[in-house]
C-alpha cells in the first residue's frame, strides 16, 4: 500500500480522490464523495485497500466540512480543496463506510494490522468516527471491529 502517513490523506487512494475532487466543480464534489462512501459501505465481499483508503479520506472530508467541526481538512495535500457542508445523512453514510473499512474482511484493516502502528491507526479512525457521530468527547479509543 502506498502510504506515507497514518492520517486519512497520507496514501495513494486518498491522493487520487483529492486529485479527482480538485478537478471537478465544487457543486459536484459531495456527489462524488457520496459515491466513494457508498461503494465502500455496500461492499459485501472483500474491500480492497484503495477503496478503503478513499473511503477514509472521504469520511474525513465530510467531518471537516460539517459546521462547527473540530476535525481539520487536509492542509498539506489539498490546502485549497473546499467541500460544501454535507447533509447529516452523508455523515451517517461515512460512519457506515468507516465501519466497513475496519471490518475483518477489509484489506486496509489487514495491512494496518500487520504493522506496529495498527492500533494507532484504529484510534485515528475512532476519533474520525466520533466526530461524524457527534460523540467527540467519548470517542478517543479504538472502535472494536464489527
Amino acid at each position: 500500500m502506498g502510504t506515507w502517513d497514518m492520517g486519512p490523506f497520507g496514501n495513494d487512494g486518498a491522493a487520487d480522490l483529492l486529485d479527482d475532487l480538485g478537478a471537478m466543480p465544487v457543486e459536484r464534489r459531495l456527489g462524488a464523495i457520496r459515491g466513494v462512501l457508498s461503494t465502500a459501505a455496500a461492499e459485501r465481499d472483500y474491500l480492497e485497500a484503495p477503496e478503503g483508503q478513499m473511503a477514509v479520506a472521504a469520511a474525513a472530508l465530510i467531518a471537516a466540512a460539517r459546521a462547527g467541526s473540530a476535525f481539520p481538512a487536509d492542509p498539506v495535500y489539498a490546502p485549497d480543496l473546499t467541500v460544501p457542508e454535507p447533509p447529516r445523512r452523508l455523515a451517517v453514510l461515512a460512519v457506515h463506510a468507516l465501519d466497513r473499512v475496519m471490518a475483518p474482511d477489509s484489506e486496509l484493516a489487514e495491512l494496518w494490522d500487520e504493522t506496529d502502528g495498527g492500533q494507532e491507526w484504529l484510534a485515528h479512525l475512532a476519533r474520525l468516527r466520533a466526530e461524524l457521530t457527534g460523540d467527540v468527547d467519548r470517542g478517543c479509543g479504538p472502535v472494536p471491529r464489527p
